[in-house]
Formats: C-alpha cells, structure tokens, sequence
C-alpha cells in the first residue's frame, strides 16, 4: 500500500486539459477518494501571498486584540474564533486552532441576509478587507468552474450548480495552529468531514492534513506547491445520495523537530445557497441505490450541524 496521496491520486490541470477530460478525471477522483489535487487554476499567486502575510500578521497580534473580533456572537461566521473552541463531531478533546471567518457580504434588503452577518475587519490591518474579499471572489470564480466540471461528470447541465451556488454562504477561513508540545493532548485537528459542498485548499507549508482511504487507511495529503487540494463535503454527499462521498481528513500533530512551528492553511468552504433544498438527483437515485437522507433547506442542515461541532450554542 502506498503511503502517499500524491502516489495515487493525479494533479489534475484545470487550464491545459479539455473540459470532457477534465471532468472525468475530476469525478472520477471524487468518487474514488472524495478528494483531488487541482493546478493551473488562475488563482494570482501574488495576492495568495500577500493574503498569507497578513493572516501571519494577524494571528500574531496579542490575545485581547483578537479577542476584540470574536465570532461567538454570530454563530462563528464572522471574525475570529480562539484556539481550542471548536471540536470535532462525536471527538472527546477540541481542537487545537484558533481561525478568521470571511464570508459574503450582501447588499442591504437582500432576504438572505438574516442568515449572513456581515463582516468584521481587524482594525489594526488595514489591507486585510481588500486583500481578503478579493481572495474570497477568487475561491468563488474556481469554486464555480470545478462545480461544473462535477455537474458534467454527474450528467446535469455544464452550469446546473451556478443558480444553487449563487449568494451562497460560503466561508474562508484562516486557520492557524501555533507550535505543540510532546505531551500535548489532542491533535490539531480532529477527523472529521467538512459540512459544505466543496472544500478548495491551499496548501499549508507545514505537513499534518492526512485524508483516510477507501479502505481506511489514512494517508497524507501535501498537494505541489501552488495546488488546490478540494474535497467533497456532506452537502454534496447527500445531494448525490451518496454517488461522491464525502471523506474524512485530519491535521495530526507534527513529528518533534516540527513541532515547535506554527502551521497555516486557508480553506473555502463553498456553501449552496441557504434557501436551496438539498435532496437526492434523481439520476442518483434507484432500486439499488434508494433515497439515503430527507430534503432539507441548506440553512437548517449547516445550522445542524453547526450546533454539533461548538460554534453554535444551545
């Protein structure tokens, strides 16, 4: 058995392969792993640098500054969630991260703003807001293209995903995990698979993200400098009856001479629109393969689940 992801699963180009290939190979990868490693995506190197420096700079600001943008006034969505708050599903030990939520920012009368806060910026970064909302349009355009490659593969019309995805409450988020002791209790991130429909990943520069296989082993994942690594999340499972499913992935702590580095990574959780219904595609859906899960509104699924993992309480 091969222990690397990279072994088995191929970088896939999104700018020099046709679409027909492309979306095979795409689909193809995740039905097999719920996973696929993406380059060539357009995505400007520059601003994902310069969106790395600054997060750098925020999470190194002193506690109480942060503390001054915490989300647990809007259900996590928003601004900043301090280390060891949030846990995994079913997990007995938190987390050890503390992370930044973007999300979209809607105009005024927008009836979907009652389950979208709007956003909060840090004070003492001024290029945060531009650097960020202009990342987060980026992760949006890709996001849109890979949707459709997805729609392809399952047989639905090349666009069907844009209605669905349009003013979605999709997140990024900045994830730091400081340096850990040997003895500390835990791991940086608990397994657990993501709620949304698709994850976009840019790579960390410390090792940890390791995804568990078909047949459950688990394998570490380090896409090539410059890759998207994307998984498929519970929405997009459950949308297609389970056809893609979704997998579940863990950060583990580092060996010990890495161990006294801090780790970044900066996830987009794409998200459907939260009046859209998720229930089964009919063409995913037979005798063999029966209806798995009830329709529910993608608000009251995240909502759900939400509640599960800690960043809503009650």
């Amino acid at each position: 058995m091969s222990q690397s992801v990279l072994d088995q699963v191929p970088v896939l180009s999104l700018g020099h392969m046709t679409k027909a290939d492309f979306s095979a190979a795409f689909g193809g990868s995740f039905q097999r792993f719920g996973f696929a490693m993406v380059k060539d995506h357009g995505m400007d190197q520059a601003l994902i640098d310069k969106g790395w420096a600054l997060a750098r700079q925020f999470f190194a600001l002193p506690d109480q500054a942060k503390r001054r943008y915490d989300a647990k006034y809007n259900g996590g969505q928003r601004g900043y969630t301090a280390f060891g708050v949030e846990i995994a599903k079913g997990a007995s030990e938190n987390d050890l991260k503390e992370f930044w939520h973007v999300g979209r920012d809607l105009p005024k009368g927008d009836p979907l703003r009652e389950s979208m806060p709007p956003n909060i910026w840090p004070d003492e970064l001024p290029e945060f807001r531009e650097t960020f909302g202009r990342l987060y349009a980026e992760f949006d355009r890709v996001g849109a293209e890979l949707l459709s490659a997805i729609a392809l593969y399952l047989g639905l019309p090349e666009r069907w995903f844009d209605k669905p995805i349009e003013n979605g409450n999709s997140i990024l988020r900045l994830l730091h995990y400081p340096p850990v002791s040997a003895e500390a209790p835990g791991i940086r991130a608990g397994a657990h698979e993501d709620i949304n429909l698709i994850t976009l990943l840019l790579g960390a520069e410390e090792g940890g993200l390791e995804l568990k296989d078909r047949n459950g082993n688990w394998l570490p994942v380090v896409p090539p400098p410059g890759a998207l690594a994307i998984n498929v999340g519970d929405m997009l499972q459950r949308l297609t009856n389970h056809h893609l499913p979704s997998t579940s992935h863990r950060v583990v702590n580092p060996p010990p001479e890495r161990r006294g580095y801090s780790r970044y990574s900066m996830p987009f959780f794409l998200h459907l629109r939260p009046d859209f219904l998720i229930d089964a595609l009919p063409q995913c859906v037979d005798a063999e393969h029966p209806r798995r899960e009830a329709p529910i509104t993608a608000h009251d699924y995240l909502t759900e689940r939400l509640r599960e993992i800690g960043l809503i309480k009650g």
